[in-house]
């Protein structure tokens, strides 16, 4: 089989995790190639742990399973750092994307040995300044695209514009600063 990604998401009931990686495949698929997109659930309510997965291939995937090493691992919420082992089976050669105003040296020591690269993005100032709330999976949506180049990060942003364009036409106001936060957070993702 060809490249395959494989991307483990992080984060609590009601933050997005979920959306973000269907929203991904979604993408992905519209980009041509072969996805699969599932979430697993602890106890189903909203500040839970929750992990969600993501393979994107350019060949048809016959792997059924939980993903157990990732390629690229995304923290949607940095308290899980100290809870959960969010590094477990990331490959050296991978990185991780961790929601944080704090720096990536900084988050490091949190990150139980792991040897490779390591980037932040605060979504939290970007989805307030663009949505105007605590959205935060919007921006690490595109930081992940950004970092992992599982889909161009250009050919992404017509397909999420095309796709926000049919989700929210009944709120058109809502459109531009989705796709702003988009825009920002691929460029302000860093190492």
């Amino acid at each position: 089989m060809q490249k395959m990604t494989e991307i483990r998401w992080h984060g609590r009931g009601g933050q997005g995790a979920k959306t973000a990686s269907l929203l991904l495949a979604d993408a992905a698929f519209m980009a041509g190639k072969y996805i699969q997109s599932f979430p697993e659930y602890g106890p189903e309510r909203s500040g839970a742990p929750i992990t969600a997965y993501n393979r994107i291939s350019e060949e048809r995937c016959s792997i059924h399973s939980n993903i157990y090493e990732p390629d690229y691992v995304v923290v949607v919420d940095e308290t899980l750092l100290e809870s959960v082992d969010v590094t477990r089976g990331l490959k050296k050669e991978g990185a991780i994307v961790i929601n944080s105003a704090r720096s990536s040296a900084e988050l490091r020591p949190l990150l139980r040995g792991y040897p490779g690269r390591v980037f932040t993005i605060d979504a939290g100032t970007i989805s307030r300044r663009h949505l105007g709330a605590y959205f935060p999976n919007t921006p690490m949506l595109a930081a992940i695209v950004a970092v992992s180049r599982c889909v161009e990060p250009e050919d992404f942003l017509k397909d999420m514009e095309t796709s926000y364009r049919h989700k929210f036409a009944k709120k058109p106001q809502v459109i531009q600063g989705n796709l702003d936060c988009l825009a920002q957070a691929m460029k302000e993702v860093k190492e």
